[in-house]
């Protein structure tokens, strides 16, 4: 069965002969938001799309600054198991939603995507700006109005939303009813974007419960010293691997003034939170030739003259960059014999503080806790609401299972959307609170 054919058959349709189309809307117009206003549209009801921000997709566009990672190709058994603690309650989401779904949907938006050599997905253009605009340009053909500078505030003392306009574009507040509604208000790292977690307070009002919010894919704190964070700050390592708890991660190291970011770090991000919490630090260890076995490295630097000062031993003998030695002398004295010194490169020990601010994490762990929604993603406190995105409680390492889980959780949340406003019975009825 074709494959545009198939994903089209297990969606559920509401009839399109019906004398008023349910009204649903949807607040958040990120990619979660966006993948619910367009299967509920496609479904025929009456979908708006709410943005507090002047435009939509801005964190969406921001992820697509260094090339779009839409999602992996790997195994699906190994993606679901990127989710972690998650995995079990993303499964139906993510096997309605797969890989080879983002690439289709994406080539009938005319974009083409490609498998880079890492198995990440990327559109042909790199870009996110061209698909976004591809996207829009569907959902308003297909009947969406797109509201930006349109915030929801919460529910009045009747259950009807409560929206604040801006720019003198409506008054101070107001409210609109709704047959259903779908938010995808994202988490709270890059609230300048619009995820801001400001939500939080009007659901745990309404009984909802919730985790803390905490940073994800994040960067640590670290006590460089002063000459070598001022002089270190911005440089990269590569290759290297980070090690923690038995796990080990490939990937590249950025030194910043005040700790580490980077891929290696990040995918080690979720352990490294915990251990700081529970001990006040994580040391995590660094191999500065991961491609070079402990044998192999002290051979390199047995066969440099001793008479070489430290730095030509490790130029010469390793090819180490001047920042990869400069963290070297940071650890401490620095071991003299060719063993002794290869073992701390390849196990290079680094005492991490603290988290980065989680305005500054790339995604957010916490927010509406699984037991607070039902299987098909609506709030049991709230019959009606269904919520969507990284306002769940969930996380995942970069390499798009972010973007994901995000578009698949969306549809997934208009899916289950569409069975409530089926089992009404035609019926006509604002939000249920």
């Amino acid at each position: 069965m074709p494959q545009a054919a198939r994903q089209h058959e297990r969606e559920p349709v509401l009839a399109h002969d019906m004398t008023e189309p349910f009204r649903v809307t949807v607040v958040g117009g990120g990619p979660a938001g966006l993948a619910a206003a367009e299967m509920l549209s496609a479904a025929g009801c009456a979908v708006q799309v709410l943005d507090a921000m002047p435009s939509f997709g801005r964190k969406f566009l921001m992820a697509g600054r260094g090339g779009l990672n839409i999602t992996h190709s790997e195994p699906h058994e190994r993606l679901e198991s990127r989710y972690g603690a998650a995995a079990a309650r993303l499964h139906g989401a993510l096997a309605d939603w797969t890989t080879q779904d983002i690439r289709d949907w994406m080539a009938g938006l005319e974009q083409e995507s490609f498998v880079g050599s890492s198995g990440r997905v990327f559109p042909a253009a790199m870009k996110a700006s061209p698909l976004l605009r591809a996207w829009l340009a569907r959902l308003r053909a297909q009947g969406v109005a797109l509201r930006p500078r349109t915030r929801w505030l919460g529910w009045d003392a009747q259950g009807d939303l409560l929206l604040a306009g801006a720019n003198g574009s409506a008054p101070a507040s107001y409210t609109e009813k709704t047959d259903a509604l779908v938010l995808a208000l994202g988490g709270a790292s890059w609230p300048r974007l619009g995820s801001d977690g400001g939500w939080a307070d009007s659901l745990a009002a309404r009984g909802v419960e919730l985790a803390p919010f905490q940073p994800a894919n994040c960067g640590f704190t670290v006590a460089w010293s002063e000459l070598f964070s001022q002089r270190f700050a911005g440089a990269p390592l590569k290759p290297v691997a980070l090690s923690f708890e038995g796990r080990s991660v490939r990937g590249e190291v950025v030194l910043t003034a005040g700790g580490l970011e980077g891929g290696a770090v990040y995918a080690l991000a979720a352990a490294l939170r915990e251990r700081v919490a529970a001990q006040g630090h994580a040391t995590v260890l660094c191999d500065l030739r991961p491609d070079m076995s402990l044998a192999d490295v002290a051979a390199r630097l047995a066969r440099v003259r001793a008479r070489e000062s430290l730095s030509n031993r490790l130029r010469k003998g390793l090819n180490l960059s001047a920042a990869a030695i400069g963290l070297l002398r940071e650890s401490g004295a620095v071991p003299t014999t060719p063993m002794a010194l290869a073992e701390r490169i390849k196990a290079l020990p680094i005492r991490l503080d603290a988290p980065q601010p989680l305005a500054r994490a790339i995604s957010t762990a916490g927010g509406v806790r699984w037991e607070a929604c039902t299987e098909q993603f609506m709030l049991r406190a709230l019959p009606g609401v269904f919520v969507a995105g990284e306002m769940l409680d969930w996380e995942a390492p970069t390499g798009g299972y972010l973007l994901h889980a995000c578009l698949a959780t969306g549809r997934a949340a208009a899916h289950g959307a569409l069975d409530w406003l089926r089992k009404q019975g035609g019926e006509r009825y604002p939000v249920s609170l």
